[in-house]
């Protein structure tokens, strides 16, 4: 009697368990969403970096790097213009110098440096990079970059061979570059409402937005205009304060039912949300092999003919037996996959039966190509 009671207990357990919603996915809106005007900046610029080890650029290849030589020589007041065509700078290699201006950078912050070589140079391995300003979008330079340049492979060549690891004509510089100028401020701390852009707009998470802000700051605090964008209103003037306790609400975020398919590496994601009718799929390949034996026709010695050579064509058809797999109406991704996977398709055939079920309208997402 106690062990009927207990099954029945576990199997009312169960269907209480199953009656339940499906949890939602809740995340930050720190990690949803970003601040209008709270962003980086990229910053570019042009520079030399010197003693490489015989493997910079050519004066022959690389004109400019022996113009930015003789530029930068006779600004430090050393005058070689007579000696320019003698000059074969394999020492030094012409670089465009990238970073990102953090937002709020102040002067003196240093940020991190990449260092790209424009010119024929083989490896930047053991050199170091000159003063280079660094320019925003405007044209104004905001930092200057300068240091030992760090890359991560090598190159070493001989008269008959060559081996390279890594890609050793790009490299970074660590705290190599020292904010001179702030970034023009697009926030301000006393403005009239603060901007929240989502990263994947979705009506269903601004939506949910709205509804969690207002929960947590009051009703009519925040407004969805759009799926990608919520106005949050600052009645105290303190939008550093405000934003503080925006970013750490939580969020139910929705996703798009989507399948990504990447034709090039055999590559199929898809999400949670993917959901099929119930459908029939039967899938066979047809492999077919032609072999061509040609063989040589000769006449005899006295009937005037010609030695001519006969096609000999053999054609062999094989036909896989297809195997029809009723693929029922799915719940959960576990189970989709697990019935695809019965019809025993490769990543390449499964492609072409997803879209396929697509096709036939059995395919609740939408499929996009890589």
């Amino acid at each position: 009697m106690a062990i009927l009671n207990c099954c029945r207990f576990s199997l009312l357990l169960a269907l209480l368990i199953a009656a339940l919603p499906m949890q939602t996915q809740a995340e930050r809106i720190k990690d949803l969403a970003d601040i209008e005007g709270v962003r980086g900046n990229a910053l570019v610029g042009y520079g030399l970096v010197v003693g490489l080890n015989g493997t910079g650029d050519s004066s022959t290849s690389s004109p400019f790097t022996v113009s930015s030589i003789t530029a930068l020589l006779e600004r430090l007041g050393v005058n070689v213009r007579a000696d320019i065509k003698k000059m074969k700078p394999k020492n030094i290699a012409a670089v465009m110098v990238t970073a990102q201006l953090p937002a709020f950078a102040r002067p003196g912050v240093q940020i991190d440096v990449t260092v790209s070589s424009i010119g024929d140079a083989k490896s930047l391995r053991g050199g170091t990079l000159l003063a280079a300003p660094l320019l925003g979008g405007n044209g104004r330079p905001y930092a200057v970059a300068q240091g030992g340049v760090s890359i991560g492979g090598f190159a070493i060549a001989g008269k008959a061979a060559s081996t390279t690891k890594g890609h050793p004509t790009a490299g970074r510089i660590p705290n190599g570059a020292r904010v001179e100028k702030a970034a023009p401020r697009g926030f301000s701390p006393g403005q009239d409402h603060i901007t929240l852009t989502l990263h994947n707009p979705d009506f269903t998470t601004a939506g949910n937005m709205q509804n969690a802000i207002n929960a947590k700051l009051g009703k009519g605090m925040a407004n969805a205009i759009d799926g990608g964008t919520v106005q949050v209103w600052n009645p105290l003037g303190n939008a550093v304060a405000l934003i503080g306790k925006i970013e750490q609400i939580d969020v139910a975020i929705d996703h798009p039912a989507v399948v990504i398919l990447d034709e090039r590496t055999g590559t199929i994601v898809m999400g949670q949300e993917v959901r099929i009718d119930t459908v029939a799929v039967a899938h066979g390949n047809i492999t077919v092999n032609v072999t061509e034996n040609p063989q040589v026709s000769q006449p005899n010695a006295f009937a005037g003919g010609q030695t001519t050579t006969v096609n000999r064509s053999s054609v062999n058809v094989k036909e896989d037996k297809a195997k029809l797999v009723v693929l029922p109406k799915q719940v959960s991704l576990s189970k989709l996959v697990s019935a695809l996977n019965a019809v025993g398709a490769t990543p390449s055939d499964l492609m072409a039966v997803l879209q396929a079920i697509k096709a036939a309208g059995a395919l609740h997402a939408e499929l996009r190509t890589m």
